[in-house]
């Protein structure tokens, strides 16, 4: 799987001496050295190895701690609220998680999770082909769920026909993997999106009460979405997410969202996140941003793209072919953040260029001269001494095109 076989002996001999039953790594580790294995493909440069344990973690981590010495041991950090202990092993970063057991009392919330075996463990994830286990005691592969049989199918399958009513951010968990490996979800894990879907609570007459949303599942929701723009082929699995009618989680206008993929690549040209680009489209981005849990910058930029829009619809903004110092003069008066004008921009309103120029270019033009240079020349401080710098500023753009 990857590891280095030094680390795997020393973690071997340390599970023994701290009488662990069991020590495995899991999930996507196994699933990808399977694939590399068996079917050629290639191993990304960083794996995420998923190690559970089967017994006391913290006696684990101590025993290695001690058998390594404090120079090959290091940044030994323990989280008891989540029987986990993080620590390095010569520069490896591993993750000691004990092995357990999770229960949903309403769907949508954080379960409620206990100590419990490997094979409990496996259950509560998500997929087959992320329920498998390589026993580093034992030697063996753990297989309960068909993992491998999935694996050479190419489809996903949720591990119980709960397993997104209890969790739908395994709804774009499913579009992320579908994504990047080409899989495709299999008949029934399909029909369990749908009828998810149909279900769930989220929808439209609730935008503007937010406290409606389970904030565990809110913030959840985010950060799969975030994982699945910043690290994965996004426009693949956002087109997975519509063809599952999956985008009404969000908000239903984002289905058939025709300027979606144009949209996004302008974000990315722009450098600005994807996800408020993608929810600038909805019917009140503010709204879903501030349900999503979005930062609060982003939330922000969403709250004035709605005011940009109406000023450049209104008549109040300049004319296309207004100077640069008109355009950069109107902008700045009404103080729009430069990433709402970003998010604009990639929303192609017909001003869509000076706002771009004014992005990329204008706003970051500075004076001839510097606050220091006027005061040399017998300017005094205070407001007098920004507005010059501003009309020499603006003199230089009137100049530039």
């Amino acid at each position: 799987m990857g590891v280095p076989p030094a680390v795997l002996a020393e973690l071997r001999a340390a599970a023994a001496a701290a009488g662990v039953r069991r020590l495995a790594i899991v999930g996507g580790a196994v699933r990808d050295g399977l694939l590399h294995q068996h079917y050629g493909w290639s191993l990304s440069g960083k794996t995420d190895w998923d190690w559970v344990v089967e017994g006391d973690v913290l006696r684990l981590a101590v025993e290695l701690s001690q058998r390594c010495g404090v120079k090959r041991v290091t940044e030994l950090q323990e989280y008891e609220t989540f029987g986990t202990v993080a620590l390095r092993l010569d520069g490896l970063p591993l993750d000691l998680a004990m092995a357990r057991r999770e229960t949903y009392l309403m769907p949508g919330q954080n379960p409620t999770v206990k100590p419990g075996s490997l094979e409990s463990d496996l259950v509560r994830r998500d997929f087959t082909i992320n329920a498998m286990a390589q026993d580093l005691i034992s030697g063996n592969l753990i297989d309960p769920y068909h993992g491998q049989r999935d694996l050479a199918a190419g489809r996903l399958v949720f591990l119980s026909d709960r397993s997104v009513s209890d969790d739908p951010t395994r709804v774009v968990r499913a579009a992320r993997y579908a994504a990047r490996l080409g899989f495709v979800l299999a008949p029934e894990a399909r029909q369990q999106v749908i009828d998810t879907v149909r279900r769930w609570p989220w929808s439209w007459h609730w935008y503007d009460t937010p406290e409606y949303a389970p904030p565990t599942l809110a913030s959840r929701m985010r950060m799969e979405l975030d994982r699945l723009l910043e690290k994965e082929p996004w426009r693949e699995a956002l087109d997975l997410l519509e063809d599952w009618q999956a985008m009404s989680l969000l908000d239903p206008v984002l289905q058939g969202d025709l300027d979606r993929a144009r949209r996004l690549r302008w974000a990315q040209r722009l450098k600005i996140p994807l996800l408020p680009a993608w929810l600038a489209a909805a019917s009140i981005p503010e709204a879903v941003a501030r349900r999503l849990c979005c930062p609060g910058q982003q939330q922000q930029w969403l709250r004035q793209l709605k005011l940009l829009k109406e000023w450049l619809s209104s008549g109040g903004a300049p004319s296309v072919d207004a100077s640069p110092a008109v355009w950069t003069a109107a902008l700045e008066d009404q103080n729009w953040m430069p990433e709402t004008v970003a998010l604009m921009v990639c929303l192609k309103p017909r001003q869509w260029k000076p706002l771009l120029r004014w992005w990329g270019r204008w706003r970051r033009l500075r004076a001839p001269k510097t606050a220091q240079d006027l005061m040399a020349a017998g300017w005094l401080s205070g407001p007098g001494l920004g507005t010059e710098l501003r009309r020499l500023r603006l003199e230089l753009l009137g100049r530039s095109r």
